[in-house]
């Protein structure tokens, strides 16, 4: 049996099943690990939702902005833009089993056995791995429950921009989910930037990659996440590993066998470039 994690599949179903025919991916046998935002901006995303949904047992998400914004739309929070392609979502028989789905996903993953975290943006400069886990508990509760179209409704804000142990209700869960599903840079007092989405090397002197903030979990954890597709090609320290390289809008998806840490890549087949 081997361990796979791929990056953001935003859709690109065909790009996903070729890349899992080049490294021979059993579904019977394997497992498979997304980095969240399964849907938008590709032209598949209802077969992304469906797949990593027949995985079962051998199939494992963490929820991304995307997948978020999609439970969202589904609740006529916000309108479907028109650039996400997820119509054929919202006309399928299937549509409301696939978004119970969707809502019951984490957004942490932890595998002790196999010594990784799993998270599609990244995790808070002021959290230990067990706070992490805990906080990632509050906000999954949430949206298990028959009250998560209200959480939904108030995580459309950037603040606060800063943790604290004394935060308490809508402000600590909208924290807990910017940090798991939005987040990229950090200032040094390790306040978060929601503005900047250029490569780091582009970036404000004043900013940083969330992992480079001093943060001992960052040196000693090995951490796996998506989100950031302009990271493509950006080296990172050898326990953090970037896993979105911007299939969607005409790069490539990257699957990691696990075991041997052996990279498989897949062009995109159709890009889209908004």
């Amino acid at each position: 049996m081997s361990t796979y994690l791929v990056g953001d599949l935003h859709g690109c179903y065909d790009e996903l099943q070729l890349l899992l025919q080049q490294a021979q991916f059993d579904a019977t046998q394997d497992e498979l690990y997304f980095t969240g935002d399964l849907v938008a901006r590709g032209d598949n995303s209802l077969e992304c939702l469906r797949f990593a949904k027949s995985l079962g047992q051998r199939g494992h998400t963490v929820l991304g902005n995307h997948d978020l914004h999609l439970l969202s739309t589904a609740l006529g929070i916000k309108k479907v833009k028109a650039r996400d392609k997820v119509d054929a979502i919202f006309a399928a028989p299937d549509f409301s089993e696939l978004m119970d789905w969707l809502r019951q996903q984490p957004l942490f993953i932890h595998h002790e056995k196999l010594n990784f975290t799993l998270v599609h943006a990244g995790i808070s400069p002021d959290w230990d791995l067990s706070t992490a886990q805990q906080c990632a508990k509050e906000v999954e509760a949430v949206l298990q429950s028959d009250h998560y179209a209200d959480l939904l409704k108030q995580m459309y804000d950037g603040n606060p921009d800063r943790w604290s142990p004394e935060l308490t209700g809508i402000d600590r869960l909208r924290y807990i989910i910017n940090v798991f599903t939005r987040m990229r840079f950090c200032y040094a007092d390790h306040r978060l930037d929601f503005d900047c989405k250029v490569p780091l090397d582009q970036a404000p002197t004043e900013l940083m990659a969330w992992y480079q903030c001093d943060n001992p979990l960052f040196q000693t954890e090995n951490i796996i996440f998506g989100h950031w597709a302009s990271l493509v090609d950006t080296p990172t320290p050898s326990n953090i590993y970037a896993l979105d390289t911007g299939c969607a809008w005409g790069n490539r998806m990257t699957l990691l066998r696990w075991e041997d840490k052996r990279y498989f890549v897949q062009p995109s087949l159709n890009a889209t470039t908004d």
